[in-house]
């Protein structure tokens, strides 16, 4: 498909630079194919389901993955250089996006946590191998660290990766550390925030399961690529970034049996939703998962494990509103997101969250009232 067809006029105002507080005072806008577009909050979630309904949620835990440093070649004076973790490929390797890296050869050393070439040696500094690169700035680093050694130095030198729109527009501060996790995160890996999770608090999960709700987690590392735009004209050019994801067998088989007696699965967020339908089978059932999963997901895909998402609002042009528009349907969600706009919903990380049924479901609760 053409990618101009996801393209959308968005004010700069409508880009939420704090989260709501608290977390689960967000706005969220319901969108029924059977029902239309309906304005509620996220506080609302629980009356807007079903009991027996099963909400899955990815707890995958932000890691501080933007690291800065000194690029080191013999005869060659030191290059400043920024990189940006996105998949961890062993014990001591990791792709990265790195700034500049046209200046970035294989064989070269960095040296993260000191600024210039003569900065005195520090043991706490970390020391890497540029090991292979890519294109659009990736390379491969092999770290002199490894495994939880790596990770606590890693912890100690890097920095909160917030994404580009709001690090853009001021820098990264104490509260962020808090506002750019989600409550229940607990695998450490991602280099970016599953954000539509940063709307529940501990109060909205206690009333999820006071409402007869399920609550179930998957994990899916959600890389930097997340942010990077589209810049092929049809989306067949496109090449999606890999991130790792588990789906253990106890969570599987629970889902497949709600399914069966007749409940929902709502999946919480766009990378929860991907996984799923990355561990589905043709018939639906779940199946457990582990390993990369590289799915893009376009209108004409036919989902498999999903019966509702909730999400935050995308991107023009981006993956994310493709997966979207995919699950309601293009039309549908364009005159959501116009809807959102002109009602002042907030957008991205910490902006406001939409509930979407797919294109040709029964109508939902939230609306037949």
């Amino acid at each position: 498909m053409r990618v101009d067809l996801f393209d959308f006029e968005l004010p700069e105002a409508s880009i939420a630079l704090r989260p709501a507080e608290p977390r689960d005072a967000a706005r969220l806008l319901v969108v029924d194919p059977a029902a239309g577009l309906a304005d509620a909050a996220i506080r609302d979630l629980p009356d807007l389901l079903r009991p027996g309904d099963a909400l899955v949620f990815n707890d995958t835990r932000v890691i501080p993955a933007r690291l800065h440093g000194v690029r080191t070649r013999p005869g060659a004076p030191g290059q400043r250089t920024e990189v940006m973790l996105h998949l961890r490929e062993a014990p001591d390797r990791w792709r990265a996006f790195a700034r500049p890296a046209k200046r970035l050869s294989p064989g070269d050393r960095l040296t993260f946590g000191q600024t210039t070439e003569s900065a005195a040696c520090d043991l706490g500094n970390l020391q890497a191998t540029v090991l292979d690169k890519g294109e659009a700035g990736e390379i491969l680093i092999g770290f002199d660290l490894s495994g939880p050694i790596l990770d606590e130095r890693i912890a100690t030198l890097g920095e909160l990766p917030l994404p580009p729109y709001i690090a853009g527009k001021r820098p990264t501060d104490a509260r962020d550390i808090a506002d750019y996790q989600t409550v229940y995160a607990r695998e450490p890996g991602a280099v970016a925030a599953p954000t539509a999770g940063l709307h529940f608090s501990d109060e909205l999960l206690a009333r999820i399961d006071r409402a007869g709700l399920s609550r179930h987690h998957l994990t899916l590392h959600v890389g930097a690529g997340t942010f990077l735009p589209v810049k092929a004209d049809d989306t067949t050019g496109h090449r999606m970034h890999s991130e790792t994801g588990h789906l253990d067998a106890d969570t599987a088989l629970a889902l497949n049996r709600i399914r069966e007696t007749g409940g929902r699965i709502v999946a919480v967020g766009t990378t929860a939703m991907r996984l799923l339908e990355s561990a589905a089978g043709p018939d639906g059932r779940l199946a457990p998962f582990a390993g990369p999963t590289d799915i893009f997901i376009t209108p004409g895909y036919r989902f498999r494990a999903v019966d509702a998402l909730v999400t935050n609002f995308h991107l023009p042009r981006s993956t994310l509103f493709m997966l979207v528009s995919a699950f309601s349907g293009l039309e549908r969600m364009r005159a959501a997101y116009a809807h959102a706009i002109a009602a002042g919903y907030r957008f991205y990380s910490y902006g406001d969250a939409s509930l979407l049924f797919p294109a040709g479901a029964e109508t939902s609760d939230a609306t037949a009232r």
